[in-house]
């Protein structure tokens, strides 16, 4: 897991790669980043996998805030971010990701 942020000097937002890989996800079959930045919708923001095997989508995200998130492994099972710089009880049982701009 990994989370590159690269800030963009001309505009207040930053560029956040969300990455996945391991052993644990080259037999997954589809990857889902959900967060409130895409209202929690199924399927908003899917990653995709490369040749190399790492799963990974790029989201551009408004600076000075902070987002929640989470993974959707193959529509079963979720995963937070081993990198996030916090994490947030979800409401539902469990903790959702953090990632602070």
């Amino acid at each position: 897991m990994s989370l590159e942020k690269k800030f963009v000097k001309a505009k207040p937002v930053c560029k956040v790669k969300f990455s996945l890989s391991g052993d644990q996800y080259n037999s997954a079959s589809s990857i889902l980043l959900v967060a409130d930045f895409n209202n929690w919708q199924l399927g908003e923001t899917p990653l995709k996998k490369a040749k190399t095997g790492i799963w990974s989508a790029t989201v551009e995200l408004e600076t000075g805030r902070e987002y929640q998130f989470r993974y959707l492994i193959d529509g079963t099972s979720w995963e937070n971010d081993a990198e996030a710089d916090k994490y947030v009880p979800s409401g539902l049982g469990s903790e959702n990701s953090v990632i602070a701009l």
